[in-house]
């Protein structure tokens, strides 16, 4: 199911961008900073982090297991947003943040385009199969459209995300050459599930766009909460390399075994390992005190590990006390 939609978003969005393409531009005021070439062209690569070791609290592994959504990016001028941080997001982006369910998001994108001219193309990168494993795709870049906006969702989630807003990839007369950013998970303000396998629970009303850290949302519940940790370690990273004029520019139309790497899905670096505390349940009421009448009894009372400790986390405390008391009903 998730191959076949893969299939049919990027079948939509090669003609999309065959007509976005064709769309005069317009220029806008803040983008006459950028006096570069007119074009450039980019590879990009997006990388899954999301490791068990990472990120042990909740970490999917079952119906479905750790995994990315397909990415769907925009060139854009500065009047166009595909999604703000502190903005509420539009109707497309939560029904692809909630669902991977790219076609309202993709007719925004068109509306922009064809209204305002704001958009210059539009470009997909393959689903990612597992929490880590690369993507790859190539884009065009036009100088009065030199913002970079991506989304892509983060598998099983309520309406969690990862991407970036508006990134330049000009600077003044020149394009970058090499730009890598780390990636860390955004909820987008329409569902208000805890953790990553929640049912649908409708934010009402809706939030804005908020990151989330380990210590927000401020709840135990939550899958990213880690109240030992100053800040979440990446859960995905992006690379961008300016593809050379000589080199041959051809927009993937659909997954090849060349923009995925499924075996093994090896991530560059060290593996990070974040301490995972067991958490308890509070204490259930004392039990009957049980002993001869006439002289002292014991009553016990118990708890249960709601998360086992993982990555050298605090250990379970003791899962059971007793006290000694005096026997009921004595005659």
């Amino acid at each position: 199911m998730e191959t076949m939609t893969s299939l049919r978003v990027n079948c939509w969005l090669t003609m999309t961008l065959a007509l976005l393409s064709g769309v005069p531009a317009m220029p806008v005021d803040v983008d006459r900073m950028c006096t570069a070439p007119s074009t450039a062209k980019y590879r990009l690569t997006f990388t899954g982090q999301w490791t068990q070791t990472a990120f042990p609290k909740h970490y999917p592994l079952y119906r479905p297991p750790a995994q990315w959504s397909p990415l769907i990016g925009v060139t854009h001028s500065s009047d166009y947003h595909l999604w703000q941080r502190n903005e509420y997001a539009s109707n497309g982006v939560r029904e692809f943040s909630e669902r991977a369910e790219a076609w309202t998001l993709i007719k925004e994108v068109e509306a922009a385009g064809e209204r305002i001219q704001s958009v210059y193309g539009l470009f997909s990168a393959p689903a990612v199969v597992a929490g880590t494993g690369h993507a790859t795709t190539e884009f065009e870049v036009f100088a009065r459209h030199s913002l970079l906006s991506f989304i892509v969702r983060i598998v099983p989630s309520p309406d969690w995300f990862i991407g970036v807003d508006s990134l330049n990839l000009c600077e003044g007369d020149h394009w970058k050459e090499n730009i890598s950013l780390e990636l860390y998970p955004y909820d987008a303000g329409t569902d208000s599930g805890f953790t990553f396998s929640s049912p649908n629970f409708e934010t009402i009303p809706q939030d804005k766009v908020t990151q989330i850290t380990s210590s927000f949302p401020s709840h135990p519940a939550n899958s990213f909460y880690y109240p030992r940790l100053k800040h979440l370690p990446p859960i995905a990273k992006v690379s961008l390399t300016k593809i050379k004029n000589n080199q041959i520019f051809s927009l993937p139309i659909q997954p090849t075994q060349s923009n995925q790497i499924p075996s093994g899905n090896e991530i560059d670096g060290p593996l990070i390992n974040t301490p995972l505390d067991c958490e308890v349940s509070v204490w259930s009421p004392w039990g009957l005190c049980k002993g001869q009448c006439g002289e002292k009894g014991v009553k016990h009372r118990t708890r249960y590990i709601h998360t086992h400790p993982a990555n050298n986390g605090a250990p379970c405390p003791s899962l059971e006390e007793k006290r000694l008391c005096i026997p009921d009903n004595c005659v």
